[in-house]
């Protein structure tokens, strides 16, 4: 299959999308009883969990502490049934330790690291399952695992991804099979309200006449996310405060 038969002449791409449309997103905070903050989400058949815990004290060496700012740790991990390939070494290997260094760089522009000096902050991703857009899955499973806990964040920090189809058609939130047949991806972590790009990282070069096109569609990406993600936080918030008994309806929420 060509390039050009990513997206058809109705303007619909493989799996039936618009190039502007997203991937259906699914997501659940609270998910776990044992951390201080988890949630669950899936972006299309890319399904992630993540896992908070802390602020703690600091483990190991206290000279790791700082007077000024929390640690923030992050591992990255998949699942060994989360894709066709078995892979021999599902943790510690050198993609998962890239990835675990750039969810900590985007979260790190988030997290209001100087609330909590003296202390550290866990952060634990695991892919089950990996269909394209594995890396911004995780970023905003964890911004949700975060606001679960109870982080304090200076806004959502939400990422996407974007390509170009049929030599100058910018699509967003790109498939595993899109990225097989089609051209570079770019993959972005943004702060949405403010419209900083906090990480961008290209699969292989842009044509200069695409690069900005694709990465607006990108940010758009990101945009639209954070309105799913904020959607779902005042749903936990309503579920949570009706289970509890202190507010049993979405009005008393609200005021």
């Amino acid at each position: 299959m060509s390039k050009k038969e990513l997206i058809s002449k109705v303007g619909l791409r493989l799996d039936g999308r618009r190039a502007d449309e997203l991937r259906r997103i699914r997501c659940k905070l609270g998910v776990f009883s044992e951390p201080d903050g988890s949630a669950y989400i899936e972006q299309g058949l890319t399904k992630v969990l993540a896992a908070v815990y802390g602020p703690h004290q600091v483990r190991g060496s206290r000279l790791k502490a700082q007077a000024d700012a929390v640690i923030i740790n992050c591992q990255f991990s998949m699942a060994v049934f989360s894709t066709s390939e078995r892979k021999k070494r599902p943790r510690g290997d050198r993609k998962s330790t890239e990835m675990s260094l750039h969810l900590r760089q985007a979260l790190l522009a988030a997290i209001e690291v100087e609330k909590y000096p003296w202390s550290q902050i866990d952060i634990y991703v695991e892919v089950l399952h990996a269909d394209g857009g594995i890396f911004p899955a995780c970023v905003n499973a964890a911004t949700l695992a975060l606001i679960d806990a109870g982080i304090p964040l200076k806004e959502y920090v939400c990422a996407c991804t974007a390509s170009v189809a049929n030599n100058n058609q910018p699509m967003v939130d790109i498939s595993h099979e899109e990225e097989i047949l089609g051209g570079p991806t770019l993959t972005i972590v943004a702060l949405p309200m403010c419209e900083k790009i906090v990480l961008m990282e290209m699969s292989r070069r842009f044509h200069l006449d695409h690069l900005q096109l694709v990465l607006e569609k990108a940010l758009e990406g990101c945009k639209n996310t954070k309105n799913i993600l904020d959607q779902a936080v005042h749903n936990h918030i309503i579920d949570v405060g009706a289970s509890t008994g202190w507010a049993s309806t979405g009005e008393k929420v609200k005021r």
